[in-house]
């Protein structure tokens, strides 16, 4: 796992800027400590930063073929790198390492820019192919790897696996996406491509970008998930192929040349993962676990179950509500506004892992492709009444029941009806956004300043949402929402949050159950299999009652999630308070100073919970303060030439 970064000029004629090359990859440097390695030519620079995990002794990047006519750098790993050099080898190339790099190398020369249909892995990649004068950008089918980029006004192109790499460069324009803005606070993260500023993009997830010189820039989606038609249909039968394939997975992601360990929340997915790697492993496997104070929070004596099951060599750490050098340091990790909170356990796990591995497994996309969020349970009745009733009628009875009933955030959900009858008065999109919002539409819209509700002008979050779900390859009320939460949430929340926390603690993370091919067969398994009963992940967890304790299993549902409302009605609220009172540096350019103060009271004096919102105005707000700590070099050398 490493970071990447480069600079590609579209005439060809410019020479290549060393020291702005240089200001981004150390931007990234924890990416990868290990080393760096740069390339520059006319009209190119390409950076590496190598966090060494296969072929530590020839993986250095940049790697070019013979001749240097192609040049690579990627951050990542190619799981089926050595299945690919055997076929490679048959076709007659040769090798001189046994990196997965030098593959895609090799890939390219057979394949050219389909190569990347045939790399499963987690990977961003930028290859420079001299003799065509093409720089090739690709992100891997679920976009576990992130790539910015940004084409500026000079016709210049920068890219880097973060935010930070492109920021050094004075030629970036930091003007604030109003759109972002919405999404973050609408949905907790920034959807892509989107990005929180105007100028700079995310490639999207199974996408390449072909830029070659005297032609228009050319993206390719080369994936998009989708049954394979293959899944099992009794429960049983299913749940002995989930473990089989599986198990695959997570053997398949085991290959590294250090030492890998696991993440044990005590949840159902990495327990999962856990138990896998412990019945495939010789030696005892190093197992990794936050907890909090707050009992209804802390599932440590779920982990401690599992750990002890497989006999692992099981590290635990707590969270505190008081720990704000962490709390501190998350906008600068992310760059750019980031509003899910299990991200600071996420970070302190990392760390803790970081201490005795090099890489992790992680459980995470169970709850995407199994439906173990409530929110699927939800979505599937209400789209079995709106197909009922038709929206001419639904749409007046339920709003006007949705303006008269109490609002009631505080309640359980089944007295928070307001929420419902709106949700049943809307089409499925909106419907299900409104499951999804962080912040509900009245409060987001009082929040925002005049000003920024002009420039949103007639854009939703909810667009993002509906134009997945009509993309969706299924029929199904809930296998369509699986699918939109794997275009946009799994990437833009889950994916972010672990690769950012982990890599600022260089750490590379591993996510067998997004390997392509069990994504695809779990997406064919009826709904029944996922969800019945009121419960998710029906397979998933039979699949597990040989493997994993039954109280592990077959408890009530937690999540990696910290306790906001307390925190707020403590210590963080009253920092939140006092940043409030010195004037907010600078919110109050994008949101009315005098409710979010009004929230902070309301909620330290327990009138309401508004934790998740205050959460987000902190996280914004700490935002605006990085950029302010990190404003461009102005140097000379740093000015594109």
């Amino acid at each position: 796992m490493c970071g990447i970064s480069g600079w590609f000029d579209m005439a060809g004629t410019r020479p290549a800027n060393r020291a702005l090359l240089k200001a981004m990859t150390d931007a990234i440097a924890h990416r990868g400590p290990d080393g760096e390695g740069f390339h520059f030519e006319p009209g190119l620079a390409l950076g590496h930063r190598r966090l060494a995990i296969i072929d530590l002794a020839t993986g250095e990047q940049p790697m070019f073929t013979e001749g240097d006519r192609i040049a690579v750098v990627f951050n990542g790993e190619i799981f089926n790198y050595r299945e690919l050099r055997r076929r490679l080898e048959d076709r007659g190339h040769g090798f001189r390492t046994q990196s997965d790099t030098e593959v895609i190398l090799r890939s390219w020369v057979e394949w050219g820019p389909e190569c990347v249909d045939r790399l499963h892995g987690q990977f961003a990649i930028a290859l420079w192919d001299r003799r065509d004068q093409t720089l090739f950008l690709a992100r891997d089918r679920l976009g576990e790897k992130p790539l910015y980029y940004a084409m500026l006004a000079d016709q210049t192109l920068l890219f880097g696996s973060e935010l930070k790499a492109l920021m050094v460069s004075p030629a970036v324009n930091r003007a604030v996406d109003p759109c972002a803005v919405e999404d973050f606070f609408a949905l907790g993260y920034i959807t892509d491509p989107r990005t929180i500023f105007s100028s700079v993009k995310k490639l999207d997830a199974a996408t390449t970008l072909l830029l070659r010189r005297g032609s228009p820039p050319r993206f390719r989606q080369y994936w998009d998930p989708k049954p394979t038609g293959e899944s099992e249909r009794s429960l049983d039968d299913a749940a002995a192929a989930l473990r089989e394939r599986l198990g695959a997975a997570v053997r398949s992601q085991l290959v590294a040349d250090v030492p890998v360990g696991s993440f044990l929340s005590g949840g159902v997915d990495s327990s999962a993962v856990t138990s896998l790697m412990a019945l495939t492993v010789p030696e005892a496997v190093n197992c990794f676990t936050i907890g909090f104070d707050d009992r209804q929070y802390d599932e440590r004596a779920y982990a401690e179950a599992v750990a002890s099951r497989y006999g692992t060599r099981h590290q635990v750490e707590v969270v505190s509500p008081d720990d704000f050098d962490t709390v501190a340091a998350l906008p600068g990790i992310f760059d750019e506004p980031f509003g899910d909170s299990s991200s600071l356990p996420t970070f302190r796990l990392a760390r803790l892992a970081r201490r005795s591995v090099k890489v992790a497994l992680s459980g995470d996309g169970g709850d995407e492709l199994f439906a173990g969020y409530r929110r699927y349970l939800f979505h599937g009745r209400e789209e079995a009444f709106r197909a009922v009733l038709p929206q001419a009628l639904r749409k007046p009875l339920f709003g006007t029941l949705g303006r008269l009933y109490p609002q009631l955030d505080w309640a359980p959900r089944p007295l928070r009806a307001r929420q419902t009858f709106r949700e049943l008065g809307c089409s499925a999109a909106e419907g299900y956004f409104h499951n999804l919002a962080v912040v509900d539409d009245d409060t987001r819209y009082s929040l925002y300043s005049p000003e920024l509700r002009r420039r949103i002008g007639g854009y939703r979050a909810s667009d993002v949402i509906a134009a997945h779900m009509a993309k969706a390859p299924s029929d199904d009320p809930v296998a369509v929402a699986q699918y939109v939460d794997l275009k946009t949430w799994l990437v833009g929340d889950i994916l972010t949050k672990v690769d950012r926390t982990a890599m600022a603690n260089s750490l590379e993370v591993r996510v067998p159950m997004l390997d392509p091919g069990f994504v695809e067969w779990s997406m064919g398994l009826p709904r029944s299999l996922k969800l019945a009963g009121g419960e998710g992940k029906v397979v998933l967890k039979r699949a597990l009652e040989p493997l994993v304790p039954h109280d592990v299993l077959y408890r009530r549902k937690q999540g990696f999630s910290v306790p906001l409302a307390s925190w707020f009605r403590g210590s963080l609220g009253e920092a939140f308070a006092r940043q409030l009172a010195s004037g907010a540096e600078g919110l109050g350019e994008h949101f009315d100073l005098k409710l979010v103060k009004r929230l902070c009271d309301s909620h330290r004096q327990g009138w309401a919970d508004h934790s998740r919102t205050l959460w987000l105005l902190w996280m914004f707000q700490g935002f605006l303060r990085t950029c302010e700590a990190r404003p461009p070099r102005r140097s000379p050398a740093l000015e594109l030439a």
